[in-house]
């Protein structure tokens, strides 16, 4: 699923991305396909667009790199992903976001799909300046679907509930300690994240301050 929603309550949802974005995809981790995935691929045809993966752990984190870094940054500073993305100050923890997941998967060998035609590694990965600046450039622009998207995790916090960090931006740094891989920035948001769940913080631009400094 490469959309988004927010509940703004029972029984009412906002689609939050532009209505052009409703696709789906379909897969299987295994090299077994299921027997019904044809009749699910039927059922979702009636909302948007609908791929089969043959790639499906790289199409899972292409949707885990979208959540690490924009779900991410929109739970720690209780905002939006195009809110996340438009200062430079958090756009930059944004690029580094993605750029940890970028280089776990290359570490472990996993090829990342492209996201609705793009190709994200393409776009936003970068080994020099000239790249780097593009990249962070882009951000915004790669995002402007999703700009009013707020983060399923920042709902969570609002409602005091625990979110599922760990499962997101938890997940690429134990992927990346498997493969040895540093993710500093991931650690750093699973830490907010959980000091946010505690009381000890809340959801605000103020916690840019708790990230190492970005150059």
């Amino acid at each position: 699923m490469a959309w988004g929603a927010t509940m703004l309550q029972p029984g009412v949802c906002e689609l939050t991305s532009a209505p052009d974005a409703l696709s789906f995809s379909l897969g299987s981790i295994s090299d077994k396909k299921s027997k019904h995935i044809g009749e699910v691929k039927r059922l979702l045809e009636m909302m948007g667009s609908v791929d089969i993966e043959e790639n499906f752990i790289g199409t899972r984190w292409s949707k885990l790199l979208i959540n690490a870094s924009f779900s991410g940054m929109s739970a720690v500073l209780g905002c939006t992903f195009g809110q996340a993305a438009a200062p430079k100050a958090s756009r930059k923890i944004v690029q580094a976001l993605i750029k940890e997941c970028i280089d776990v998967c290359a570490a472990a060998s996993i090829r990342i799909e492209p996201v609705q035609g793009k190709d994200i590694v393409k776009l936003l990965d970068y080994k020099s300046g000239l790249k780097k600046a593009i990249s962070l450039f882009i951000i915004p622009i790669a995002i402007r679907k999703h700009a009013k998207l707020k983060a399923s995790m920042l709902q969570d916090l609002e409602k005091g509930k625990l979110t599922e960090v760990d499962a997101i931006n938890g997940a690429v740094s134990a992927y990346g300690r498997k493969v040895g891989c540093p993710t500093p920035i991931n650690d750093c948001v699973v830490d907010i994240i959980h000091r946010i769940e505690r009381g000890e913080l809340s959801p605000s631009a103020d916690n840019l301050k708790l990230f190492p400094k970005m150059h």
